[in-house]
């Protein structure tokens, strides 16, 4: 049965209380990855800034803590892309998404032109990374010498699509270097992880709990998955439905956070990368259309945002020169004069977090 209409500031605040970002709280790493179904790291600092605006009194050493503790592992997941997800979820929500990593391997495979026999690269790749830890260009190299008639990037992407592989932490500032090395991920969280194609249903549940209310497609965009409708509809008896003001069904968890759509909404530095911004099909719970193309670009960045009631109202950058480090703002629109307070202060503090041998440390609004 179809509930009421939720406003778009409704359908903003809930996605902020699901994402932290209301208030930060006082919660671990590794509950809060998991309750974010993840941090998106295709760069490694960004996952360590969204922690930070998310938890009270969050500090470095407790995420490169849980990394060296394969409690959080970075492995490819949602949309084929590296994320920070717990071990245990990685563990357990690996079978739901194989399905898109297959597709992803394949897609690759034709695109360029590889024909090649899986089993036995799959089987290659294994014997590689069970060797000793190694990046992919070293495996791209092996693979090249081994099959030089074959496209090494195919087979090499096929490896990691089928492989539930992890990346091996350093000692490096933000835990990983740009170009980091992979391990079997069953020898480094110690059990078996397993590629058998499993329901998507726990993992949906996990979405809406994090991102909802949500539509199917919304789902499918955070996902990867296809196909999504089904499983929403035999998920049906246990959700809640709502209406947006496109008259859109959306669906929920019962007891899901729906705050007022007045709640106050903090100011708050959101990272590059960051799931807030690529996970609905229609965004504009966050973002205006017509920013989007702003901060997700054709190249396939995904700038760091500033928050201002609730929505993005620019983009930032921080930098470093001798003993000064700034953090500049590029508004999308104009920010109120009675915002800026809270912007430097937050803007400040995201400096401490970053840069904490900084002398001086600037806040600055680009014109």
């Amino acid at each position: 049965m179809t509930n009421s209409t939720l406003s778009l500031r409704a359908l903003n605040r809930a996605l902020l209380a699901r994402q932290l970002l209301l208030a930060r709280e006082e919660a671990t790493p590794v509950a809060v990855t998991e309750r974010l179904v993840g941090l998106q790291a295709q760069v490694p600092r960004p996952p360590f800034v969204g922690l930070w605006t998310r938890i009270q009194g969050f500090e470095r050493a407790q995420l490169l803590d849980a990394l060296r503790k394969r409690t959080v592992v970075r492995a490819t997941a949602m949309r084929a892309t590296i994320h920070l997800l717990s071990a245990s979820d990685y563990t357990s929500l690996r079978g739901a998404i194989q399905p898109l990593l297959e597709r992803g391997s394949r897609s690759i495979a034709r695109g360029r032109g590889a024909d090649f026999d899986l089993e036995t690269i799959l089987a290659d790749g294994r014997a590689f990374f069970k060797k000793s830890p190694s990046t992919f260009e070293t495996l791209r190299d092996h693979l090249k010498k081994k099959y030089p008639k074959v496209d090494e990037r195919a087979m090499a992407y096929a490896i990691r699509c089928h492989l539930p592989l992890v990346q091996v932490p350093t000692d490096a500032a933000w835990a990983f270097p740009a170009s980091a090395e992979f391990t079997l991920g069953e020898s480094w969280v110690g059990k078996p992880i397993s590629v058998a194609h499993a329901e998507p249903d726990e993992l949906v549940l996990r979405y809406l709990a994090a991102f909802g209310p949500a539509t199917p497609a919304d789902a499918q965009v955070w996902s990867g998955l296809s196909g999504l409708r089904a499983v929403f509809e035999r998920l049906r008896p246990r959700l809640v439905t709502f209406r947006d003001d496109r008259k859109r069904e959306l669906f929920d968890l019962p007891d899901a956070p729906r705050p007022p759509e007045d709640a106050a909404a903090p100011r708050r530095f959101v990272p590059e990368f960051d799931n807030l911004v690529l996970s609905h099909e229609d965004r504009t719970r966050v973002i205006a259309d017509a920013h989007r193309p702003l901060i997700v670009t054709k190249n396939l960045q995904v700038n760091a945002v500033l928050l201002v009631d609730g929505f993005v109202a620019g983009k930032w950058t921080v930098a470093r020169k001798k003993t000064t480090a700034t953090v500049t703002v590029t508004p999308l629109g104009k920010i109120p004069k009675k915002a800026m307070g809270a912007i430097e202060a937050e803007g400040k503090a995201l400096l401490q977090f970053l840069e904490p041998d900084a002398n001086i440390r600037e806040v600055r609004v680009a014109s």
